[in-house]
């Protein structure tokens, strides 16, 4: 096979593994009932008068199932990040002892899970859009290459390699979908 293909198949399968990456961190902050940090990496704090995550400015934990911990590198951070974290509409109410913020997440209701599942099936699709995008670009790629004179076989047989990868990346969306959906509506 052309070195020129081979390049073009090579890129095809980076994008698409990196689009399944970024979904796989997008699902991370998706809370699934147990405590974890990740929830909180979107929410960005007033930092001297620059928004700033609060993984930067303080750090976050999670002792055990059912409790968060948000250990600020200055205390007089405390307020500003219990306003932040009130504000980002994640349903937690931080409480603090004066050195260190913790928040109990409660269960979630049957109704906070069906949302949930909605807002991943959303995202999953936005990585399968993504991942089509992918495969049509480098199939318009790999015909500018037909036109420069690469045979036509060649060529069908590296759209079907792209199709495969296709179909490959986007069972991986599926296989994460469900596996997110499970950890989201098991009680």
């Amino acid at each position: 096979m052309e070195e020129s293909v081979k390049k073009v198949l090579s890129s095809a399968e980076d994008g698409m593994s990196k689009a399944v990456e970024h979904l796989e961190n997008e699902l991370l902050k998706i809370r699934a009932g147990k405590a974890n940090p990740a929830i909180l990496e979107t929410i960005k704090v007033d930092y001297y008068g620059t928004l700033t995550a609060l993984n930067f400015v303080a750090t976050l934990s999670a002792p055990d199932a059912k409790t968060l911990t948000i250990q600020p590198f200055e205390k007089k951070m405390i307020p500003i990040i219990e306003k932040a974290i009130v504000d980002s509409n994640l349903g937690f109410t931080p409480q603090n002892d004066g050195g260190v913020i913790r928040i109990n997440v409660p269960p979630l209701t049957e109704e906070r899970r069906k949302v949930l599942v909605k807002q991943v099936k959303e995202i999953c699709e936005e990585s399968r859009v993504a991942i089509r995008n992918i495969r049509r670009d480098h199939n318009e790629q790999l015909k500018k290459l037909q036109k420069n004179g690469i045979e036509q076989d060649t060529i069908k047989v590296a759209e079907g390699d792209v199709q495969k990868l296709t179909d490959k990346y986007i069972k991986k969306v599926d296989e994460l979908f469900d596996k997110k959906e499970e950890e989201i509506m098991k009680v």
